[in-house]
């Protein structure tokens, strides 16, 4: 049977197995959810576009002006304040789906955040992610720290994990977040000839080379998946397994792919956990 074939087949199959489940409560009301974020996701969306990548807060390291979440946050850990983070959205989006985590991470005391942007026309994971690297580099020689979180939102996440397992990031990267993302394919990308896509079946030559051997990978990471994400086909290949890598798996319940950035359980989550670099998330 030929190639076409089998990617039909994969992809009625994964109809099939959303199909079951769609008109479940839980993925119902996961849905109203999703829409209600998709209108206001459009209507920030080109900004966007006109803004670009947006630049980074300017670095704060005093008291002066501050509230008591960013002043508790100074004192008590002045690393994890200033630690720079880098948030990386999905495929065809861009920094607007951060808004809401932004602002939370700036009022809980978080000093340096930045945005990494790629086109929607990117045809490569492994390219982009050496150009996320370079622009890690750039941010610590600039905030003059040794390290930086990354959070990355679906493809994002995937671009991160790539950059830190493949290309030596765990040297810089302590704590990568991801939402949502394929970090074992999904077979819903079998619906699109799309070459980027093709790049996130679970069968792909990307998949086998991230389940290679990452002896002494450094980082922490953290991945959120959703029961109800609509683009994760099973939901459960949003999970890291791997036996090399230090993970924690965080299941959420009724929460849309679109809404996990906007979702207030996973910006508290986010937030608490990078004010505590040491401590590792339970597995859910």
């Amino acid at each position: 049977m030929g190639s076409w074939q089998d990617d039909l087949r994969g992809a009625l199959d994964g109809l099939a197995y959303g199909a079951r489940s769609a008109l479940s409560p839980s993925v119902l009301q996961g849905a109203a959810v999703e829409l209600g974020w998709l209108t206001t996701h459009l209507a920030m969306y080109p900004l966007g576009l006109i803004n670009g990548t947006q630049r980074a807060l300017p670095s704060r390291l005093n008291l002066a002006g501050l509230g008591p979440a960013q002043r508790g946050l100074l004192v008590s850990d002045v690393r994890a304040a200033g630690t720079p983070i880098l948030l990386a959205h999905g495929i065809i989006d861009n920094h607007t789906i951060f808004a809401l985590m932004r602002r939370h991470l700036v009022r809980r005391g978080f000093s340096s955040i930045h945005t990494f942007s790629y086109s929607p026309l990117t045809l490569d994971v492994r390219r982009t992610a050496e150009r996320m690297g370079q622009e890690i580099e750039a941010i610590c020689e600039e905030s003059g720290s040794d390290q930086i979180h990354v959070i990355g939102h679906s493809l994002g996440g995937l671009i991160a994990r790539y950059y830190i397992q493949r290309l030596g990031g765990d040297e810089r990267v302590h704590t990568c977040v991801t939402l949502g993302t394929p970090h074992q394919g999904t077979i819903a990308a079998k619906l699109l000839p799309w070459p980027l896509v093709k790049q996130v079946r679970p069968d792909s030559d990307l998949m086998a080379e991230l389940a290679e051997p990452a002896p002494d990978c450094r980082t922490r990471f953290v991945a959120f998946y959703s029961d109800v994400d609509q683009l994760i086909v099973p939901q459960r290949r949003a999970r890291i397994r791997h036996p090399d890598l230090l993970a924690s798996n965080l299941r959420i319940h009724g929460v849309g792919h679109l809404s996990l950035p906007f979702h207030g359980e996973v910006v508290h989550q986010i937030t608490g956990m990078l004010a505590h670099l040491d401590e590792q998330p339970k597995t859910a």
